[in-house]
């Protein structure tokens, strides 16, 4: 396949998780064929400075693509700002990327999917991202569909749709409330994102995917999702910037190829959407949350 997209992963100070991460990157066979650009942000105080050395160390050893590229931070910006900064260059440049994080394990049929959706839907503006992982444990979704959300582990998007990207999540936050969107947002108040945004504001988090997922929101645009993951998530281990501990989004990785075939009409798939509400009210509840917090705290386990 000629005019892959080149592929960012955002680094820092996980070692084990970013050498997982590559190994299941290096056995994708389009990846010998795709360029590579790794961000490695700098250490945030002294006691990250020893993981993150040994990151930088590995990031340098690393071969199997057509060209690698290592932008080392000279100074600490936080993920959000690196993937903010990576992105807006690499699209800017290339047209599309493919985005990684170094907790992400992946299907060797991985970039197979994600540069033949980032093809086939290149000059649809009505999608503007692309996601490999499913997490919803739904097995009657069907292998791709549309949705109005994007899920951030292993994703894919083009230059014309990151130009929608604001960053301001004040702007945001007022645009929806004054359109009265914030239940719909919310999958019908299932889960907060509207206060994952509120919170970010307050400098609560630094996520860039809900100002991200808000953006695309506002321009009533949508995401393809895959109903089969070709992505695991394993940062759930207390390791991560923006994750907990406890596996609660966990996904079985689907070791096959899956087909992409461009969906018409473009619209939102309704039994997705439903189903998405479901899991969010499933997982996320009150006694949900209790019920997850006293067996992490029986094993030993006393993370957020």
């Amino acid at each position: 396949m000629n005019n892959l997209a080149p592929i960012l992963l955002f680094v820092y100070d996980r070692p084990a998780h970013t050498r997982m991460c590559m190994e299941s990157l290096q056995r994708n066979h389009l990846a010998e064929e795709s360029e590579l650009f790794i961000y490695a942000d700098a250490a945030k105080n002294v006691k990250d400075q020893s993981n993150v050395n040994e990151v930088r160390a590995y990031i340098h050893s690393i071969t199997g693509f057509s060209s690698i590229n290592i932008v080392e931070r000279d100074l600490n910006v936080g993920l959000a700002s690196n993937i903010i900064d990576g992105v807006t260059k690499i699209v800017n440049q290339f047209g599309k990327a493919i985005v990684l994080e170094d907790d992400l394990i992946l299907s060797p049929y991985f970039l197979q999917f994600m540069n033949d959706a980032l093809e086939i839907y290149k000059n649809e503006t009505k999608i503007g991202h692309i996601h490999a992982c499913e997490f919803f444990m739904d097995e009657k979704l069907p292998d791709t569909f549309l949705i109005q959300w994007i899920g951030s582990w292993g994703w894919g998007t083009w230059d014309r749709a990151w130009k929608r990207f604001n960053p301001d999540g004040f702007a945001l936050l007022k645009e929806l409330e004054k359109k009265h969107l914030t239940k719909a947002f919310d999958f019908n108040n299932a889960y907060g994102f509207t206060k994952m945004l509120r919170n970010q504001i307050k400098g609560l988090n630094d996520s860039w995917a809900i100002r991200w997922n808000a953006s695309l929101f506002l321009n009533e645009m949508y995401a393809l999702n895959v109903g089969k993951s070709l992505v695991q998530n394993i940062g759930f281990d207390g390791s991560g910037t923006n994750c907990g501990s406890g596996n609660y989004v966990s996904s079985n990785l689907f070791m096959q190829k899956i087909e992409v075939q461009k969906i018409e009409p473009i619209a939102e798939n309704t039994y997705a959407k439903k189903s998405i509400e479901k899991y969010y009210r499933k997982s996320f509840s009150f006694q949900a949350k209790v019920i997850r917090r006293i067996k992490r705290t029986l094993k030993g386990d006393f993370g957020a």
